[in-house]
């Protein structure tokens, strides 16, 4: 039954529980834990405004975020089945474990947005794991969604982080740690393991429903049970995210079927890392022995993953339209590929040869530079093409701009347009850096947390990320 408590949320408040009409089989009710304490941490003001969640106070915002009272107008939570291949080996035992499917609701393009929890306790999923998230775990998510939606890399946002006051066991942290829940407001959390799930058990009828919900929620331009089609758009929209990746120098580190959804938002930022500087074997995960999620083999885990879902597909489809669907993800790929990098340089296309080659001359600055050269800064300095030259020739990198890749990389930036030239006139651009991810940085801000409780280097970096998303201004091209 939908909670219909009067609230002090606004008009923009427009709640759509779909996930919940499809039933038992495809999730179980479930509570949150009760925890010994809740302390507000994060609470992202911007993308609650576009579901009209900005009015709640802070208790309130701790009663839906905190303590999981359902929201007006959805359904108790429900903790989502599914299955998945994990580093290619397949796992029937998953779900979700240590979270669940709080509310769904609209935002004002009308698009369905859930919120899905992370932390949230024990459920039938849950196997040998406590159901709980590290704060520090918490932190990194809300760091890794805010740098990505900077650059333009569509992603999940974190709404909300609060503290538990429960002390975690974990092997791959300082023990006893401190906990957290976290709520991720995300496009879809349909996974490629979700339609696993029912191929396993040979279930036609669900996979119908499946793909009917998914086709409808998310793709109502298709005909129904067009299969194809459908599948043609995930590869589109994954080709889009991973070349998206890529130009952002992100390394995602579990790219498994249960963490690919069928909207192409990135979400479930667990070992993730950013690049320091051209690096295609870099890997995120220190468990990934094989780097079979290393960087330049993204596109590969990603293509793979894909043809689980076709393979599922196969069930309730004519396999000739979805083999086509898939052969088209290697164009898709590199079309987005040359769009993203682009978007990154902020110029404009002028043909695929020409961006191409400027892509090509991109990589090869990169790559000769190696380490002397960090992957984010050649991008802040030459923002804006060629009209950037004094600021990044006279800049702190300026002595690397130099040599016959040098010169390629500029006569093929020379041979485009500036993309919303204005940009350039951001406060950022006049600072000798960008804002960056690396590791270091990382571990530093949870050393302020972890030593002395000290949240105000978290909270000054989200701002700063906050104000390079404006300066870059990618909303436009993200979506």
């Amino acid at each position: 039954m939908a909670h219909l408590r009067a609230m002090p949320v606004n008009n923009a408040y427009r709640p759509d529980p779909r996930f919940a009409q499809l039933g038992a089989e495809y999730g179980e009710t479930v509570g949150s834990a009760e925890f010994p304490q809740t302390v507000l941490r994060l609470r992202h003001d911007r993308a609650a405004v576009e579901v009209g969640l900005d009015t709640l106070s802070d208790e309130e915002w701790l009663t839906h975020f905190g303590r999981f009272e359902p929201l007006p107008g959805q359904p108790e939570p429900i903790a989502m089945a599914y299955h998945g291949h994990q580093f290619r080996v397949y796992n029937p035992q998953i779900g979700d474990g240590r979270g669940f499917l709080a509310a769904q609701l609209r935002d004002g393009a009308d698009r369905l947005l859930d919120l899905g929890t992370k932390g949230s306790g024990l459920t039938p999923y849950s196997r040998h794991a406590d159901g709980r998230l590290t704060l520090k775990g918490g932190m990194r998510e809300a760091l890794a969604a805010a740098m990505l939606e900077s650059l333009g890399v569509p992603t999940c946002r974190i709404l909300s982080l609060v503290e538990t006051g429960e002390e975690l066991e974990r092997g791959d942290e300082p023990s006893p740690t401190r906990s957290a829940v976290m709520v991720r407001l995300s496009h879809s959390h349909i996974r490629f393991g979700t339609f696993q799930r029912a191929a396993y058990h040979g279930r036609r009828d669900q996979l119908g429903v499946l793909l009917e919900h998914a086709r409808s929620t998310y793709y109502p331009h298709l005909a129904e049970g067009d299969a194809a089609g459908f599948l043609h758009e995930v590869v589109q929209a994954q080709a889009k995210l991973c070349a998206r990746w890529v130009a952002a120098g992100f390394v995602h580190g579990v790219l498994n079927t249960d963490n690919l959804n069928v909207t192409g938002e990135s979400f479930d930022y667990g070992p993730w890392r950013f690049l320091p500087h051209y690096e295609p074997g870099f890997t995120a995960a220190y468990f990934d022995h094989d780097g079979l999620y290393a960087f330049a083999r993204q596109p590969e885990a990603v293509f793979w993953n894909l043809t689980q879902l076709a393979g599922c597909l196969k069930l309730i489809a004519e396999p000739e339209g979805l083999v086509a669907a898939l052969n088209g993800f290697g164009p898709a790929y590199i079309r987005e590929l040359r769009a993203a990098f682009l978007m990154r340089l902020g110029v404009k296309s002028v043909g695929e040869a020409a961006d191409q080659r400027l892509l090509d001359c991109t990589l090869a600055l990169l790559r000769e530079k190696g380490e002397a050269l960090r992957w984010e800064p050649l991008f802040f300095d030459w923002f804006g093409g060629f009209s950037s030259a004094a600021r990044a020739l006279g800049g702190a990198r300026g002595k690397l701009y130099q040599g016959e890749t040098f010169d390629a990389f500029r006569y093929a930036l020379m041979e485009h347009e500036p993309d919303r030239f204005e940009r350039l006139e951001h406060p950022m651009f006049r600072k000798a850096d960008p804002e960056e991810m690396l590791i270091d940085e990382v571990e530093a801000l949870w050393d302020a947390i972890a030593d002395t409780d000290d949240w105000q280097p978290l909270y000054d970096k989200l701002a700063r990320l906050e104000a390079a998303r404006e300066a870059w201004d990618f909303a436009t091209v993200a979506q």
